[in-house]
């Protein structure tokens, strides 16, 4: 085993681990707030380290396989029993910006002091819980086997509905059990299709799956991989399992609603591509999830345009965002591949950072529908210029990050030549166009025309709560620090903006890498030799 291989045999496990520790550590301070606060971020912070490092480790060394327990061989003989751990470019590349996007989102999370409504909200479970999630989000990216995968999700899911209900306000209840009545949906689902791969191979281990579903009838590979496909897109958020994403999302706290828009759909587009690249190569279903990804797209913008807050706005682009993504996955290509892999790293930046504005929108403002919204260009320009920033980009426009992930993918779209590519391509257009007329419509009506414009314009901060119909705006409205935006919160939000226009900066050397991923992820042997060959040498004595 070389140096490298060693340090990476060390490193793999501590994303998982790291937050999970601290959070034990965070729950025995949970009366001491500041002790909470600095094992919080020594923690996230030394995960961007181990990240940044296993990045560096898979890139130049190749894919790090990590048998936890040492339990050996398997009943079948090939693959290893117990957990396996994977770090590849691509699980590298979303682990690093899923740790800075935690990071990131926990300072504004502490800069906003955490409670976003009344005094009664129980925040020394916040942090334990978002360290946790955090250690889901890390599990999942890092799983080499699909029981390892649904722990992840498991792990994520329960933290998930702490976060997104806590206060327990009513409307955030209401939304917190849709969305845990919908990922118990997926999770069974999920939990199906593990039965069915185990009772069809005799194994879970993925590496192991991807050697023995080739001599499965396509038939059966179909079936099996159309289960594993409508559990991840639910979780996903794809066309038509997205429904309940709008509604669960836009009530829970600016930074629970950022973190789950910028990386929970994407554990799931994560799992599409494993799924579609190492177990079921070949295109089996590639047609119909073209036509999901063209659904998601129009149906998502579409959404968008006939909403009037923002947090839902931004939900119903989230929705729409994802079916470009699958687009990419569904091409079967490298440069498909490669567009889809930037693509999930610049929408996790850009919507994460979009949502930490509604944050701010909602400090200055009192509100975060545009009926009530108007003249914030005026009031901060620092907060209109971190809004349109990652607006623009959202939209495409040249030369950010969004608009080099689209041309990417609209080139393998024509490079493909089918009829249905060609009609991918036109509704990418289409679905950028008219992101940009939302996001500009945002713009128009929040940040340039004069409040007392708008509809709702003289429910000014400053109005009773009586006057107020949404319980959400009554949360903000009633406290006494509206109209002031803390500095905790805005310099995260710039350090996140600043990370966005340094994939636009450094696009080139970026879209390298995902090009190098994406040639691992369809070409499974590394993947399936780094997990094997270490196991097969040790069961012959050698030494792996």
């Amino acid at each position: 085993m070389t140096l490298a291989a060693h340090y990476g045999q060390i490193l793999a496990p501590l994303p998982v681990l790291i937050p999970l520790i601290a959070a034990a550590a965070t729950l025995v301070a949970g009366r001491r707030p500041r002790t909470q606060r600095v094992i919080t971020l020594i923690a996230l912070s030394a995960v961007v380290v181990v990240c940044a490092a296993l990045l560096y480790l898979a890139d130049r060394d190749g894919t790090i396989a990590v048998q936890v327990g040492g339990w050996g061989q398997s009943e079948t003989g090939m693959g290893p029993l117990g957990i396996t751990l994977v770090v590849d470019r691509l699980s590298a590349l979303m682990l690093v910006v899923s740790s800075v996007v935690l990071l990131t989102v926990v300072f504004y999370a502490i800069g906003q002091g955490i409670r976003d409504g009344d005094d009664k909200q129980p925040v020394s479970i916040f942090l334990p819980t978002y360290l946790v999630l955090s250690a889901g989000v890390c599990n999942a990216f890092l799983a080499g086997d699909l029981f390892n995968l649904y722990v992840g999700f498991e792990v994520l899911l329960s933290a998930s509905f702490v976060l997104l209900t806590i206060g327990a306000s009513k409307e955030r209840v209401r939304a917190g059990i849709s969305y845990v009545m919908v990922s118990m949906v997926s999770s069974l689902i999920f939990l199906f299709g593990i039965a069915l791969l185990y009772a069809a191979t005799g194994t879970l281990n993925m590496a192991e799956l991807a050697v023995r579903l080739d001599d499965i009838s396509s038939g059966t590979r179909s079936a099996l991989f159309a289960v594993l496909l409508v559990g991840f897109g639910i979780k996903a958020a794809v066309f038509p399992l997205s429904a309940w994403l709008p509604d669960s999302y836009p009530t829970a706290p600016a930074p629970v609603t950022a973190v789950f828009a910028g990386l929970l759909t994407k554990v799931g587009v994560y799992a599409i591509i494993r799924a579609h690249s190492l177990l079921f190569p070949g295109g089996g279903l590639d047609r119909v999830l073209l036509v999901a990804a063209l659904l998601t797209m129009v149906v998502g913008i579409l959404g968008a345009i006939a909403q009037s807050d923002i947090k839902r706005l931004l939900s119903f682009t989230l929705v729409s965002h994802i079916g470009y993504m699958v687009f990419g996955i569904a091409l079967s290509s490298r440069l498909g591949m490669s567009g889809a892999i930037f693509y999930v790293a610049h929408h996790i930046l850009v919507q994460t950072t979009l949502f930490l504005v509604v944050g701010l929108i909602e400090r200055q403002a009192g509100a975060s529908t545009l009926r009530r919204l108007g003249g914030l260009a005026a009031a901060s320009p620092l907060l209109a210029f971190v809004f349109l920033i990652p607006a623009l980009n959202l939209g495409g426009i040249p030369p950010f990050s969004g608009f080099i992930g689209k041309v990417a993918l609209l080139e393998a779209g024509t490079e493909d030549g089918s009829v249905l590519a060609w009609v991918l391509v036109g509704g990418s257009v289409v679905t950028s166009l008219l992101t940009l007329y939302v996001v500009a419509r945002v713009w128009t009506k929040a940040f340039w025309r004069a409040r007392v414009d708008a509809p709702e314009g003289e429910l000014s901060a400053s109005a009773p709560s009586a006057l107020l119909d949404d319980a959400e705006d009554i949360a903000f409205d009633d406290r006494d620090d509206v109209g002031r935006m803390p500095i905790g919160m805005v310099v995260p939000t710039l350090a996140l903006l600043g990370v966005g226009l340094a994939l636009t900066v450094a696009a080139g050397p970026i879209f390298g890498y995902a090009e190098r991923a994406a040639d691992q992820v369809l070409d499974r042997g590394e993947y399936i030799s780094a997990v094997l060959a270490p196991v097969h040498a040790a069961a012959e004595g050698g030494h792996p």
